[in-house]
């Protein structure tokens, strides 16, 4: 099963890399991007400069990660190498506007990516970096040190290319793949929680139950400044759920309190299976 996700995830990886970014003259983050850099001089495969980067980091994230997560990474490394450079050129490669190349590249590197992750897997590179950094420091934030690793490699990609646009196609590929890959892994399981403060909570629980069917958990809350007991009920529910929710509130209290916020992870009865987290 996991060599089923490194095969349809390599696909569309490859496809998006080799046959519209290679082409377009930018450099997308992580590994990958340096690959690019490296190609430009050396005409090499990008697939096997990947790998000859990749080969270094995974001794060093070794003791970091554990054995059997870099052995599992590396086949995906070597069947995303096989894509890269046997079997994406079967395919025709895109010279058009290098906006949409960024733009379509982006978007299937991404569907690859999220593929490949959600087999507890990676394409190695700069993920693995900023595994083991995350790891020995878990203070730092992740997302700060994916801003700065792959921007600095998106500013050397249009030093080598030696124009401006390439450093906005690089972070133009960058921004799409990380956005599809935040839809397709927290997309479905994403929605709203709603709070709601009133002193006819049991009832709105119930007909939350009965007509959105959807639990609730019932609080016992105080006012501040009333020092009343209040029922707070928490209830996590899809997107399209929330007018049913609030007409349900507004019908049983039009004075009731009632918060919505969103959520990126849900797991338990009614929704993902816990053990997927």
């Amino acid at each position: 099963m996991n060599l089923l996700y490194d095969v349809a995830g390599s696909f569309f990886f490859a496809i998006g890399v080799y046959n519209f970014a290679v082409h377009a003259s930018f450099a997308p983050g992580g590994v990958t991007g340096i690959a690019f850099i490296l190609r430009h001089y050396t005409h090499l495969p990008i697939g096997a400069l990947s790998l000859l980067l990749n080969i270094p980091i995974i001794l060093v994230a070794l003791k970091i990660l554990g054995k059997k997560y870099l052995v599992r990474t590396f086949q995906t490394i070597l069947v995303n190498t096989l894509f890269l450079d046997v079997i994406s050129p079967l395919f025709p490669i895109y010279r058009g506007e290098p906006l949409l190349a960024a733009l379509f590249a982006g978007a299937l590197a991404g569907l690859g990516l999220a593929i490949i992750y959600s087999s507890k897997s990676s394409t190695g590179g700069s993920d693995l970096i900023i595994m083991s950094l995350r790891k020995l420091h878990p203070h730092m934030s992740v997302g700060q040190i994916t801003m700065f690793v792959d921007g600095i490699i998106v500013l050397c990609g249009g030093l080598v290319f030696g124009q401006i646009d390439a450093v906005l196609y690089g972070f133009v590929f960058s921004a799409v793949l990380i956005l599809v890959i935040d839809k397709i892994m927290f997309g479905f399981v994403s929605g709203k929680m709603a709070v709601i403060i009133s002193e006819k909570g049991e009832l709105i629980a119930e007909r939350i139950g009965e007509d959105v069917e959807r639990g609730s958990t019932i609080l016992h809350g105080k006012g501040a400044y009333s020092r009343d007991q209040v029922p707070v009920i928490l209830c996590a529910c899809s997107r399209a759920q929330v007018p049913e929710v609030r007409k349900i509130v507004k019908k049983i209290d039009p004075e009731a309190l009632m918060i919505v916020t969103s959520y990126d992870e849900v797991y338990g009865e009614g929704f993902m299976p816990i053990d997927e987290s």
